[in-house]
């Protein structure tokens, strides 16, 4: 199954940029894995506010208990609120094949 997160993360006050530079390297690291996996399949980022800092990704997993896991296990999680989005295929979707 496939689900669209939108991923809203919110910096805490008093973070230095050391700590944003290391939260962002980790959290790519992550992303990297979770490519390789299958469970990351796409990012986008959306327009943004001025100070915004908002991703939305595609996800594969089984059921959204193993979604959970693997959003958990993504550094960000610390500082990120998710919206969840279940997907399902659309009948007339091109990307699918033909019936």
């Amino acid at each position: 199954m496939e689900y669209m997160v939108d991923m809203r993360t919110t910096v805490p006050e008093g973070t230095t940029e050391e700590g944003v530079a290391d939260m962002r390297r980790r959290e790519a690291a992550r992303s990297a894995e979770l490519v390789a996996q299958g469970s990351l399949l796409r990012l986008w980022r959306p327009p943004l506010a001025p100070g915004e800092w908002r991703t939305w990704g595609l996800f594969r997993a089984d059921d959204a208990d193993q979604l959970e896991t693997v959003l958990a296990s993504m550094p960000l999680r610390a500082w990120r609120t998710e919206h969840v989005t279940p997907l399902t295929p659309h009948p007339n979707d091109p990307g699918q094949p033909a019936r």
